[in-house]
């Protein structure tokens, strides 16, 4: 048997050897090299059928305490999901594939008073932790500590700038999808209304949707110029509104702006839909009279679980050279502001 052979040539056990080929984060970086050269030696391949069979075997049995995930909060409390409707949803979504596949996730906070890496990673090896979760950071600098180089990490978002595996919103189809649907209704003249932060955390995907939809739909560069602001000013916006006249609104916000932005329309003397059309793109939309496209954080969460999952399998450990992205529609929610346009009246 190779394995034999490699722990022979090394003077290691069999198992030593094993999770060594596997690129296991519990053992080091230098044992792991020794065994990777006797493999390359001995002309070891591993055989893509034991390989998958012991997989389903891994992920067929039951929880225990050691099928454990850390979920790592780069915010100022342990449990930000405790304080956000659109952090809780990814959490449901994360807690309930992990269990589907045999994990349960325990919350590991960074920023906790007198932590220290050393210590952190004495914690995430002492409770045989290699796989992490992370929610991201309020911060769209941030980034990761890069003594964590040995775990498999899967984010979501794009705030934090180390090149890690990302589950994300698909920001820019989304505007796609929105601009489409004005357009099948009637609109002719669409403005965007963006969020500077939200511009910025999500890579500015809704602006080059927009600019590149409108030259290729509209034939007019640019469209209507993007009105950007992070909090509903209303003079601003009345002023945009006079100067460029559209006809559908969208709203790429957060979700606890859009109430604002709804009052200050009504100040401002503009009736939704009579006047001009709303739509919405945002976190969470439900409960509220827009029409748009919500965020599917469920879904992302159990997409970065299973990005986790699979990064483990594979011995994918440590800080990526090529990080792999995987992107989420939002889903369709039908409000009270958006109405189709008659024929001849656009």
């Amino acid at each position: 048997m190779s394995i034999r052979k490699i722990a022979a040539i090394t003077k290691l056990s069999t198992a030593t050897v094993s999770l060594a080929l596997q690129n296991s984060a519990k053992i080091s970086a230098a044992t792991r090299a020794r065994v990777a050269g006797a493999a390359r030696q001995i002309g070891y391949r591993p055989d893509a059928k034991v390989a998958e069979l012991m997989s389903r075997i891994r992920h067929a049995s039951k929880p225990g305490d050691g099928a454990c995930f850390g979920v790592i909060s780069l915010y100022d409390t342990p449990r930000p999901w405790e304080k956000s409707l659109h952090l809780a949803r990814l959490h449901e979504g994360m807690s309930a594939r992990a269990g589907a596949l045999g994990y349960r996730l325990e919350p590991l906070w960074m920023r906790a008073p007198g932590m220290s890496m050393r210590r952190f990673r004495g914690v995430l090896d002492a409770r045989g932790i290699n796989g992490l979760l992370c929610f991201g950071s309020p911060r769209l600098d941030a980034e990761l500590p890069r003594e964590l180089d040995h775990y498999a990490i899967v984010t979501q978002g794009l705030s934090i700038r180390t090149p890690l595996h990302r589950v994300i919103n698909h920001a820019y189809n989304d505007t796609i999808r929105a601009l489409d649907r004005l357009h099948e209704m009637g609109y002719r003249r669409p403005g965007l209304l963006l969020g500077e932060y939200e511009d910025e955390r999500g890579g500015m995907a809704n602006a080059s949707a927009y600019l590149g939809w409108c030259e290729r739909r509209l034939g007019v560069p640019g469209g209507v110029p993007i009105l950007r602001m992070n909090r509903i000013d209303e003079k601003p916006l009345r002023q945009w509104l006079r100067c460029h006249a559209p006809d559908a609104i969208i709203i790429a916000h957060l979700y606890d702006v859009l109430a604002d932005f709804s009052r200050a329309l009504a100040k401002i003397g503009v009736k939704v839909p009579e006047d001009v059309g709303t739509l919405a793109l945002s976190q969470v939309l439900e409960g509220t009279p827009f029409s748009g496209f919500q965020e599917n954080q469920r879904l992302m969460g159990e997409w970065a679980v299973e990005m986790l999952v699979s990064r483990i399998i594979n011995g994918d450990f440590g800080i990526p050279r090529h990080p792999r992205f995987e992107m989420v529609e939002s889903v369709w929610i039908e409000g009270e502001s958006l109405r189709p346009v008659p024929r001849g009246f656009a």
